[in-house]
C-alpha cells in the first residue's frame, strides 16, 4: 500500500536533505522540499518565510505528517577565532532555525494528534570536533531541545525523534564557512587546517547520503521510534559509546591524534 502522508523536509536542495526528500517521494509521500533556493521556498532563519511555507501546506493538504528539520550550516575555525556575530549565524540555522520550524508546526500536528518531527542532529553534536566548535555547539543545543520536545509532545502523539549522521558525501564540505580570524595569521592555522583537511576528507570517502535517507524511512515507519538513532561510518558511530564508556582523557587523546594528522 502506498504512504500518502504529507511530510515538509527543509535544506532539500541537496545532499541528506534531497536523499530524504526523494526517497520519501517514491514510497508515495507528498514532499514539500524546502529550501532558500526551492520550488517550494523557504528560510528557516525567517519567522514569515516558516509560516508562510507551513501555511501554503495545509492550505493545500489539510494536514502535515512528517517534518524533517535537515537545514544546516558548519562554520569552522578555532572557537577563539570566531566572533560573535560568526557565532550567531551558524546557530541561526541548526538551532534558531529548528525552533522556527517546530513551533511553526507543532499546533498543526497536536491538533491531529499524530505525526512525527525529526530533527538532523550530527555525530558531532555528541563528541566535539575541534576546530568545528559552534557547529557542535549548535548540535549539543539540538540535542537538549528535542529531548524536552519529546518529553513535551508525546502526550500528544507526536513522536520527536533524533537523526545522528556521521560523515557523508554532500555539499557541506564545499560550503563550510571558515571564520575571518581563521584564515588570518591566527595561532591555531596549521592545526586549524589540518583538521578542517582531515574532515572533508572524511566527508567525501563517506557514506551516501541515501543511507540516511532509508534510516528516516525506517523511523517514520514506527510507532513508536526511540529518541536517537546514529548513522555513518562505523568507526564515528562507535567513537559515541567511547565517548560515554570510557574515560574522557582517553577520547581527548584520540581526538587530538586524529585531528592533528
Amino acid at each position: 500500500m502506498t504512504d500518502q502522508r504529507v511530510a515538509l523536509v527543509t535544506g532539500a536542495s541537496s545532499g541528506i536533505g534531497r536523499a530524504c526528500a526523494e526517497l520519501l517521494a517514491a514510497r508515495g509521500l507528498r514532499v514539500y522540499a524546502a529550501s532558500r533556493s526551492a520550488a517550494f521556498p523557504m528560510d528557516v532563519t525567517d519567522d514569515a518565510s516558516v509560516h508562510a511555507a507551513v501555511g501554503e501546506i495545509i492550505g493545500k493538504e489539510g494536514r502535515l505528517d512528517v517534518v524533517v528539520n535537515n537545514a544546516g550550516i558548519a562554520v569552522a575555525g578555532a572557537v577563539e577565532d570566531t566572533s560573535v556575530e560568526e557565532a550567531k549565524a551558524q546557530f541561526e540555522v541548526n538551532f534558531f532555525g529548528v525552533l522556527r520550524v517546530c513551533r511553526a508546526v507543532l499546533p498543526v500536528l497536536r491538533r491531529q494528534g499524530a505525526g512525527y518531527i525529526v530533527n538532523i542532529g550530527s555525530i558531532g553534536g555528541l563528541v566535539a570536533i575541534p576546530y568545528q566548535g559552534l557547529y557542535s555547539a549548535s548540535k549539543f543545543a539540538l540535542e537538549g531541545l528535542t529531548e524536552s520536545l519529546r518529553l513535551e509532545a508525546a502526550s500528544f502523539g507526536v513522536n520527536v525523534v533524533l537523526m545522528e549522521p556521521g560523515d557523508h558525501r554532500t555539499s557541506l564540505t564545499a560550503n563550510r564557512f571558515r571564520t575571518a580570524e581563521s584564515q588570518a595569521s591566527s595561532v591555531y592555522r596549521d592545526r586549524c587546517d589540518r583538521a578542517i583537511a582531515r574532515m572533508a576528507a572524511d566527508e567525501q570517502s563517506g557514506s551516501a547520503p541515501e543511507a540516511a535517507a532509508r534510516l528516516l524511512y525506517r523511523i517514520v515507519s514506527r510507532p513508536h521510534p526511540r529518541l536517537r538513532y546514529t548513522v555513518g561510518p562505523a568507526p564515528q558511530r562507535a567513537a559515541v559509546w567511547m565517548k560515554r564508556l570510557m574515560p574522557y582523557a582517553v577520547v581527548e587523546r584520540v581526538m587530538n591524534i586524529y585531528y592533528s594528522r
